[in-house]
């Protein structure tokens, strides 16, 4: 017979009844639990998850009023709030049944029951379960999507012989579930690969979800990553899901991996071995079941020969490994690039521009580009607000020549109070890679008071 009624718990103090139960229900869900003793409910929902508990109202110490169901239904609902809870009593009391629904139970049944009707009415509770259950998981993917919306990403551009060879590698991993590496310096668009294999995966349709493990403490590692139950630690005032949760039938993308210190590596390592996560303060553990990306900037080999990475990990990770070199092994798609975040720029300062001239296209090409994809996208935008015609050229990225060789730069000698502030904010800018947004705040100045100065130096 098919198991449709899954795990059970079921409370009463009366020992005939609960055999009685289990013996008829054993053959229709896939297990049933039985207790005598209400006081050990916490423990059992805290270690254990039931899709359905089925809680007498009156237990040996207050046999008719009901009081000690109500109690123990309100820890079920403390514990779970989306707990599916019927109660049951030898006691019509319609009142009471009314009181019940109120306060949380799911429904009421009467004993002794006719066994048609209690089967019936567990499996309707399961579908309950069921939909709560998708309603849940719906709801922390929304919440997940619209932070993801929020951020701009754009299409992988590139046409390049290194990356035709990436786009290769993408469409023949992303029809597997295999787990992947990407290695690239900052700046190289590691985030758009990693997209790019959901997109073109048999998980396309699922949820996409992006972590940034260097920006996770290791207080938060397990909370952010694992989830808490509230009241697990001073500021988990909620029941809060992971983010191994919310990926579950999706992709899960980790950046960063590299920063990880070995215990945290030890942790994710024990997470992606089981396939299930535990909450922080809950001994249940929840099966999760994703596809997983990673990535870093860090010379990640050479960190196990030197025992700051577990093999291990590395192994578990890197099933296929994507290497995405710096802009500047990819010269050839600079040009391409360049226009793109022209148009895009152009559109968003509302300024029409006809193109970029061949000298600063030329000087594009030359540049190094420590920053990689990111710096040229900020270069672009500088360039397009601070130019005068309908088209940039070279003077338009005179920031980018003008920055000093890698040597330490010296300190000027002028007193001169314009001349110290130029050098200053050029000194700012080489520092931060042409972030116009990074400068300004290692200056003290907001964006605009920055660009007004660039304008003011001509830099």
């Amino acid at each position: 017979m098919e198991q449709q009624l899954g795990r059970i718990l079921i409370i009463d103090d009366n020992e005939d009844l609960l055999f009685a139960a289990k013996m008829l229900l054993k053959k229709h869900a896939k297990e049933v639990h039985i207790e005598k003793d209400p006081r050990r409910i916490p423990f059992l929902i805290n270690t254990q998850n039931f899709d359905v508990i089925l809680l007498d109202m009156n237990f040996r110490e207050d046999t008719t009023s009901g009081k000690e169901g109500f109690f123990w239904l309100s820890q079920i609902k403390e514990i779970d709030p989306q707990a599916v809870v019927i109660l049951i009593t030898a006691f019509g009391d319609v009142e009471m049944a009314v009181q019940a629904l109120k306060e949380g139970a799911t429904d009421f049944i009467l004993k002794p029951w006719q066994n048609e009707k209690l089967v019936a009415t567990l499996s309707a509770a399961i579908k309950l379960k069921e939909s709560y259950a998708q309603v849940d998981k719906l709801s922390k993917k929304q919440k997940t999507l619209q932070g993801d919306l929020k951020k701009n990403f754009t299409e992988i551009i590139g046409q390049s012989s290194s990356m035709k060879n990436i786009f290769s590698i993408i469409d023949k991993v992303a029809q597997t579930d295999a787990n992947v590496l990407i290695l690239g310096e900052n700046g190289t668009g590691k985030e758009l690969i990693a997209r790019a294999i959901h997109e073109r995966s048999l998980r396309s349709e699922e949820i996409f979800v992006g972590v940034d493990m260097g920006s996770i403490t290791e207080t938060l590692f397990e909370s952010e990553l694992f989830g808490h139950k509230r009241g697990s630690f001073t500021d988990a005032k909620e029941d809060r899901a992971g983010r191994f949760e919310v990926a579950d039938q999706g992709s899960l993308f980790l950046d960063e991996i590299g920063n990880l210190s070995m215990p945290l590596q030890s942790k994710l390592l024990t997470v992606l071995q089981k396939r299930e996560v535990t909450r922080i303060g809950t001994n249940q553990s929840i099966p999760v079941d994703i596809r997983l990306i990673c990535a870093t900037n860090m010379p990640i080999h050479d960190m196990v020969a030197e025992n700051t990475f577990r093999q291990d990990l590395l192994y578990r990770i890197n099933t296929v490994e994507i290497y995405l070199p710096p802009l500047r092994e990819r010269q050839d798609d600079i040009p391409q690039l360049a226009n793109h975040y022209l148009k895009q720029y152009a559109q968003k300062y509302r300024k029409n521009f006809q193109g970029i001239l061949p000298a600063a296209m030329e000087l594009l090409q030359r540049y190094p580009w420590p920053g990689n994809i990111r710096e040229l996208q900020h270069a672009i935008e500088r360039a397009i607000i601070m130019a005068d015609g309908n088209e940039l050229d070279s003077r338009d990225f005179f920031f980018l020549s003008a920055k000093p060789s890698s040597e330490k730069v010296q300190a000027s000698s002028t007193l001169n109070l314009d001349d110290m502030e130029r050098n200053t904010i050029q000194r700012a800018i080489d520092k931060n890679g042409g972030n116009i947004s990074k400068a300004a705040k290692e200056l003290g100045l907001t964006r605009a008071s920055l660009y007004r100065r660039l304008e003011k130096y001509g830099l």
